[in-house]
C-alpha cells in the first residue's frame, strides 16, 4: 500500500518515465517482506538500456528491475535508497520522508 504522495506527483513521475528520463518517486509503503523499511523510492525510466546503465552506476543489477511494461523501475530501500537519492541530489525527497542515514 502506497501513501504520502498526491496525484500530481504520480502523474509527473509517469510523464518523466515515459519521456525516457530517470525519474524518482518516493512514498510511504508497508510490506512485511521488508521489515524496518517504511518508504520505497521507485527509480524509473521507459528506456530500459538507459535504466540498466544508470543502475550499474549505482551498483544495481539489471535483474532487479521491476519489469512493469509501462513503468519499468528499480525499487530502492533503506541505505541504498538514501545513498542513491543523495548521489542524485534528490534532497527534497530525503528531507520530506526523513531518510537521513541512521548512525
Amino acid at each position: 500500500m502506497a501513501f504520502g504522495i498526491n496525484r500530481k506527483e504520480l502523474k509527473e513521475w509517469k510523464s518523466k518515465v515515459h519521456a525516457g528520463e530517470v525519474a524518482f518517486l518516493t512514498h510511504y509503503w508497508i510490506d512485511e517482506r521488508f521489515p524496518g523499511c517504511d518508504t520505497v523510492t521507485k527509480a524509473g525510466c521507459a528506456d530500459i538500456e538507459k535504466l540498466i546503465e544508470w543502475g550499474k552506476k549505482h551498483g544495481l543489477k539489471k535483474e532487479w528491475i521491476h519489469q512493469d511494461p509501462r513503468f519499468p523501475h528499480f525499487d530502492l530501500f533503506g541505505d541504498i535508497q538514501y545513498r542513491i537519492l543523495r548521489e542524485e541530489g534528490e534532497w527534497e525527497q530525503i528531507e520530506r520522508f526523513q531518510l537521513k542515514k541512521q548512525p
